[in-house]
Order: structure tokens, then C-alpha cells, then sequence
């Protein structure tokens, strides 16, 4: 199975990260669901992710991945210099998720939000759950 990026559908901020892992990962090892849609639902449902969860969840070998950790899991699949971003998870989940928190809590007011969630391009819908 391939690992799944839940993230917010509505979030300009949540968008735009799906859009950059979607260019940097040509082996497309991941596959997203919006934390909206039905499929992310019952993924959450599945994992027993708590309701008051702010953060792009990422599901990998049945375990759930949460706000730095998800990030810099996602980071080291990805072309380029940014697998070297993985090396931060020496640094302590209290202190990475610092910058993860203020973002997480501020995504709306500093990027805005949409109507309704995005309707993939034809040639990445596949991936989406």
C-alpha cells in the first residue's frame, strides 16, 4: 500500500503543499486524501486520529505521522536536496513542531481558504483517494 498524505482540502497553504509533493515525487509513492472527503474520513476513522487533530497527517506502513514528523517523512521521498530535510528528525518533536504549531494555527488568516477542495488534474486524479 502507498503511503497516504491526508491534508486540508480547503487550505490554500494545504494545497499548495500537496502541489509541491506532487512535483517532486516522480516515483509517486504517495497518494492523498483530503481530510474532507469521504475516503479521509474513514481513514481517520480507521486510525483512530483524533477529531481535534490540526495538522497534515501522513499514513505510512499502518502508522499515522503527524505535523513535523509527517513532513520530514514525506521530505526524504522527494527528489532533490529536500531527503536531506529528514536529518531535522534528530532534532527533539517538541522543538520541530514549534514552527509546525504557529503555521498549522495561522494557515487561514496568512494563505486563505477555498470554497471547496480542489479537483485534481487528470493526470495526478489516480492518486487521489
Amino acid at each position: 500500500m502507498h503511503p497516504v498524505i491526508l491534508f486540508d482540502g480547503v487550505c490554500n497553504f494545504c494545497d499548495a503543499s500537496v502541489q509541491f509533493i506532487l512535483e517532486r515525487d516522480p516515483k509517486e509513492t504517495f497518494h492523498f486524501a483530503s481530510l474532507q472527503s469521504e475516503a479521509g474520513q474513514e481513514l481517520l476513522r480507521k486510525y483512530n486520529v483524533s477529531d481535534d487533530v490540526d495538522s497534515m497527517i501522513l499514513i505510512e506502513n499502518d502508522k499515522v505521522y503527524y505535523k513535523s514528523s509527517a513532513a520530514l517523512r514525506i521530505s526524504r521521498h522527494l527528489k532533490g536536496a529536500w531527503k536531506l530535510l529528514y536529518a531535522l528528525m534528530i532534532v527533539p518533536a517538541p522543538i520541530r513542531n514549534i514552527a509546525y504549531d504557529i503555521l498549522a494555527k495561522n494557515r487561514y488568516k496568512w494563505f486563505g481558504q477555498k470554497e471547496s477542495c480542489m479537483l485534481p488534474p487528470p493526470n495526478v486524479r489516480k492518486r487521489f483517494l
